[in-house]
Parts: C-alpha cells; sequence; structure tokens
C-alpha cells in the first residue's frame, strides 16, 4: 500500500535486492528492500524517483511525485517487466510528456521488484534539470 495519500496506484515494493543503474552517468545503486527511502512525498514506495533522490539524483518532479504531471519521465532500458503496469493516470500524463518511447515510465510509478536489475535513463530534454540546482 502506498504511503502517498494521493497514490492510490497498488503496488508492493521490492521483496528482493537489486542494482539500479543511471545510463546517463553510470551511477549504480544497491537498492535494499529493507532500507528504502521513507519520504512519502517522492512517489510510491520503492520507487525510482524515490530512490534517485535518495542517492543525490535531482530528477525534475515537480508534482512531487503524485502522477499530476510527466516531469519525472524515465526510459527504462532493462527490468522494465520487473514493475507492474502503469495506471490509467500514468499513462495519461505520458501523453504529455517529449520524446515518449515504448520503455517510457514515469519514475514515480515505476516500482522494480527486485527479480533482475533496472537500468533507467532520464531523458535528454530533462537532463538540465537534473544538474541545475534549483
Amino acid at each position: 500500500m502506498s504511503r502517498n495519500p494521493y497514490l492510490d496506484q497498488p503496488h508492493e515494493p521490492p521483496k528482493q535486492a537489486y542494482t539500479l543503474k543511471l545510463r546517463n552517468t553510470g551511477e549504480t545503486f544497491q537498492v535494499d528492500p529493507a532500507n528504502l527511502p521513507d519520504d512519502e512525498t517522492d512517489g510510491l514506495e520503492g520507487s525510482v524517483l524515490a530512490l534517485l533522490l535518495a542517492n543525490g539524483v535531482d530528477i525534475n518532479h515537480s508534482c512531487g511525485g503524485v502522477v499530476g504531471c510527466s516531469t519525472c519521465h524515465i526510459y527504462v532500458h532493462s527490468g522494465f517487466d520487473t514493475s507492474p503496469e502503469p495506471i490509467e493516470e500514468e499513462e495519461d500524463q505520458l501523453d504529455f510528456a517529449p520524446a515518449v518511447q515504448d520503455n517510457s515510465r514515469l519514475a514515480c510509478c515505476f516500482v522494480p521488484d527486485g527479480t533482475e536489475d533496472v537500468e533507467v535513463e532520464i531523458p535528454a530534454w530533462n537532463r538540465n534539470a537534473v544538474s541545475e540546482d534549483h
């Protein structure tokens, strides 16, 4: 169950450890299901958004991770099927994202289950937002 009151998307946080790789920088992060970020405003528990923010990656998330925008749009290069299918609200928001591809997801909703390692990329149109201090 999500702790974020704006997200009623059914999900389970990861059950086993995995590696999250950010293609943009080559950084890798070890995800421990027993030690997930606990900020209730950064998407679903165990979401890629929460994990990247907890590891110092300043990914844009204008709505605070509540599926109210498309600014946390990511490309999932591996591990795409380790997260449940997108809910209708996520698909609706992706309609507003530039450069959507078949492997596009919102980082606030993408919660890998840990069955395999995951590699994501923050699209080029959002890279400046990632590197600038706000």
